[in-house]
């Protein structure tokens, strides 16, 4: 059943690279169609080269996007502009809200029945923006909608990991919220296997979690922001869900989607995931005190981005 159809949008930029490096290299995919407004062609001759089954395509510009999604299983978009330094995730919103607009709606007119995993940020508003673009064409399906957030989870297991000195591969720290920010969420009390912080260093060590994409675009120095750890985490994502669709059973992962677990309406808690997407929300589960107050400090400013992404995609044409 390893037959994944794959499309990455936004295919020739720092994190489309190596996404599709790591989507080729996975026997899972069956076929690799990429997808950028440059480009293309190079990236997939270089990739097709690779001694793995996964067949593979470029597509170049608007009028070859229909043709890229067609009978696509899982589509991924990381299209857009990265962040520099001194920028938030919220400033890349008027050149990544057009995007990602632009791109959900052809995935809404020609793979409705896709799964949707957006990396483009800010995702706090580009998932509400997705919604919104496929309700206006008549096909919204909330099960298959996703934002990744999978790069707020691996950086707290390996943070967590290189604290305690343990196996990052054996840490598993759910986060949940959003993808900015104080709205991201980690559940250190959550954590397996299970570990103790005294508060200054717990309040610390989430600090650094919130705060870890600026700590990349700090170091690339105007040079960009996380690119490899995205891929990473943008593939993990991926493998997790196709798995789940092959009829895997238990597979968990993240994500920020529509959600009814808070008073925010979309928001990320652990999901089970399966055949057709969202199989069950597992939900927020027991959290400390300092977590609770984590919550709902995020909550103005998950609204407002949320808010921001579907009044910008009710305007768009």
């Amino acid at each position: 059943q390893n037959n994944a159809k794959v499309a990455v949008l936004g295919a020739s930029g720092g994190i489309g690279q190596p996404l599709s490096l790591l989507l080729k290299n996975s026997p899972l995919v069956s076929r690799l169609s990429l997808y950028d407004i440059a480009h293309t062609p190079g990236v997939a001759a270089d990739l097709s080269h690779i001694e793995t089954r996964a067949s593979v395509k470029g597509f170049l510009g608007p009028e070859q996007l229909p043709e890229c999604l067609k009978g696509c299983d899982v589509v991924v978009i990381p299209a857009g502009v990265p962040r520099k330094p001194g920028m938030t995730r919220d400033d890349l919103f008027n050149t990544n809200a057009s995007i990602v607009a632009t791109l959900t709606s052809a995935c809404a007119k020609h793979c409705p029945e896709a799964m949707i995993c957006i990396i483009s940020n800010p995702v706090n508003s580009t998932i509400p923006i997705t919604s919104e673009v496929f309700k206006k064409q008549g096909v919204y399906n909330p099960k298959r909608i996703f934002g990744v957030t999978t790069l707020d989870i691996v950086r707290a297991n390996t943070f967590v990991a290189e604290l305690k000195g343990l196996d990052p591969a054996r840490v598993s720290v759910p986060v949940i919220g959003g993808h900015a920010g104080k709205t991201i969420i980690p559940l250190i009390s959550q954590c397996t296997p299970k570990v103790d912080f005294p508060q200054d260093q717990l309040e610390k060590l989430t600090g650094r979690i919130q705060e870890a994409g600026t700590e990349v675009v700090k170091a690339k120095a105007g040079a960009g922001s996380a690119t490899l750890s995205m891929a990473y985490a943008g593939a993990r994502f991926v493998f997790s869900l196709v798995d789940a669709m092959n009829g895997k059973e238990g597979v968990i992962e993240c994500a920020f989607v529509k959600s009814e677990e808070t008073e925010s309406p979309y928001f990320s808690t652990p999901l089970l995931l399966g055949k057709n997407g969202i199989e069950k929300n597992l939900g927020i589960g027991k959290i400390s005190p300092f977590e609770e107050k984590m919550v709902a400090e995020a909550m103005s400013e998950l609204k407002a981005s949320i808010k921001k992404g579907e009044e910008f995609a009710k305007s768009f044409k």
